[in-house]
Formats: C-alpha cells, sequence, structure tokens
C-alpha cells in the first residue's frame, strides 16, 4: 500500500558498503555469519529477512548520533553480498509488518512517543505519530531485541 506521507529509509548503501569492507579487513566488531533460521537476520538495506545459508554481517551502527542522550549504539545485519537497496521508499516494508516499535524524535533527537506495532496496521501508526508536529522522524526497531530496522520520515 503506498503513502504519500512518508518515506522508508533503509540503511545508506555507503555504510552498507563499508560494513563490506571492514568485514574484510578483519575488524573485531564485524562478523560474517551464515544465517541458519528464517527471521533471524533482516538485513536493513534492502529491508528483507535473510534467508538460511545466506551470509551477513553483524556490525555495530548508531541510528542517533553520538552525544545525544537517546544515542545508542546496537548490532544491525547487512547481506554480506552486494543487495538492492530498499527502494520502495513509499510503500511500508511488508516484512515487517509485526513484531516492531515505532520511536517517534523530535529534531533534537529526544523521543517525543513510541508505539508497539503487532498485528496492526503500521502505516496507521506512522501517520498518527507524524500528528504531533513535534515528530520529526520515526525509527522503526525490533520490539525483541530492540535493534534499529530502518527510519521514516515525513514526505
Amino acid at each position: 500500500m503506498k503513502n504519500p506521507s512518508f518515506h522508508i529509509v533503509p540503511l545508506p548503501t555507503q555504510i552498507a558498503d563499508a560494513a563490506r569492507r571492514v568485514v574484510k579487513a578483519g575488524a573485531a566488531d564485524h562478523a560474517v555469519i551464515t544465517v541458519d533460521s528464517h527471521g533471524s537476520s533482516p538485513c536493513r538495506h534492502c529491508l528483507r529477512w535473510a534467508q538460511p545459508g545466506e551470509r551477513v554481517i553483524l556490525f555495530p551502527y548508531t541510528a542517533i548520533p553520538s552525544g545525544q542522550p537517546y544515542s545508542e549504539t546496537g548490532p544491525i545485519f547487512v547481506h554480506t553480498d552486494e543487495c538492492k537497496r530498499y527502494s520502495a521508499t513509499d510503500e511500508y516494508p511488508a516484512d515487517f509488518r509485526n513484531g516492531r516499535v515505532f520511536r517517534a524524535y523530535d529534531s533534537n533527537y529526544k523521543i517525543v512517543d513510541a508505539k508497539v506495532v503487532n498485528g496492526s496496521e503500521p502505516e496507521v501508526v506512522i501517520e498518527t505519530l507524524f500528528q504531533n508536529p513535534d515528530t520529526a522522524f520515526v525509527d522503526v526497531r525490533s520490539v525483541t531485541h530492540g535493534c534499529f530496522t530502518f527510519r521514516v520520515q515525513r514526505a
């Protein structure tokens, strides 16, 4: 379902490519993992779940800039092999309709609201969060592990 009121912002290609270079250089905080079960390793670049047998890079990522009270570094995955960045930015990614928490932030990176989405329409929740004029963007995270998944910005 297309939605003209917001844009999905997957992990930038530059960050995914940097992770691929850094893991090849042997950085201790970047690990290559072979996925062994469905639904365990979502790629933040193409916004799809890695399938069993696929390899992903596990590495630390900070969605909110350092020096901010809500800044946190957490683990995320990208495919080891190059993947196409999610491009349907006016459509909520089908793979992440459940088990997500939406954190709304203002332009100073302070949380203004948060909602759990599990079985409801994420588009409706996003639109509700954006009804607050203080909401500058929404970060979508895993409800179980808390890991950053992608960002949503106003259209």
